[in-house]
């Protein structure tokens, strides 16, 4: 493994760079301007909304690439550089066959804001965590002046038994991605990490050979397929270490800060 070629590193957040109390290593920044300092591009890549991603990456927000809404949206330093949208007909489709699903919430993932529904404060605490600009509403048909990125569900009960098999059918038209033990997302087909990577690769010409991923969840299936050195964390979803052509640490034992030490290392030594 010859870790002193990599240009450009991508990784996940929850369950990957951020622990379970949704934190980042001090570690970690340290590293990061290492990082920089040898010229590696770095990408956060979550599922989350753009504004929650730079505030868990504030200090270092002005010098990264991020990948928002499961590839849905890519920027930096606050300018937009793609973005993959559900048209209106499609969304509402979506929200009359998503009031189906008993004991759910539904998440409109807008450019703008996240916007949920009175689904009660114990919801909009937890939801809070992953949107840090939202709204709630009487009715999520009747919001009209924002992009639909992407409708995020949650099922505290498990999504991939409750919410999957009530919306797989709808694969092939869109995503339909189980991106957390309790999340669902919807989006347009080309709303995935991996595409929204693969134009960041080619428009700085870096090549999978070149570059550095991590993930843990199945929303990252199509991102570890851009890199050679793909790494699964150890408490990663079955079908990303069967993906993943490497495994690290657990989040919650620093396995990005592992591997990214050990990158740092094999740069320096083949500079000598």
């Amino acid at each position: 493994m010859d870790l002193s070629k990599i240009k450009l590193v991508s990784t996940d957040m929850d369950g990957t760079l951020l622990n379970s109390g949704g934190e980042v290593s001090r570690h970690f920044f340290e590293l990061f301007e290492e990082l920089n300092s040898l010229g590696v591009t770095f990408v956060a890549a979550s599922g989350r909304q753009y504004y929650s991603i730079i505030e868990k990456l504030k200090p270092i927000k002005d010098d990264i690439y991020v990948i928002a809404e499961n590839g849905a949206l890519t920027m930096r330093q606050d300018k937009e550089l793609q973005t993959t949208v559900i048209d209106r007909d499609t969304y509402l489709e979506l929200l009359d066959i998503t009031k189906d699903l008993k004991g759910s919430q539904v998440i409109l993932c807008g450019r703008k804001k996240g916007y949920i529904e009175d689904y009660g404060q114990d919801f909009v605490d937890m939801f809070s965590e992953y949107y840090y600009k939202y709204e709630i509403v009487e009715n999520l048909a009747e919001v009209t002046d924002d992009l639909y990125l992407k409708i995020a569900i949650c099922n505290q009960k498990g999504s991939e038994k409750y919410l999957y098999p009530a919306l797989k059918h709808l694969e092939g038209r869109l995503k339909v991605k189980v991106s957390g033990e309790i999340w669902l997302d919807l989006s347009h087909n080309l709303a995935n990490k991996g595409h929204a990577l693969q134009q960041l690769q080619e428009s700085h010409n870096i090549l999978p050979e070149e570059t550095m991923v991590f993930g843990d969840y199945n929303n990252d299936l199509e991102m570890m397929t851009r890199a050679k050195y793909s790494f699964a964390m150890q408490n990663a979803h079955p079908n990303v270490k069967a993906i993943a052509n490497y495994e690290t640490r657990s989040n919650n034992d620093n396995g990005v800060e592992y591997m990214l030490h050990k990158m740092i290392e094999a740069k320096k030594a083949a500079v000598i």
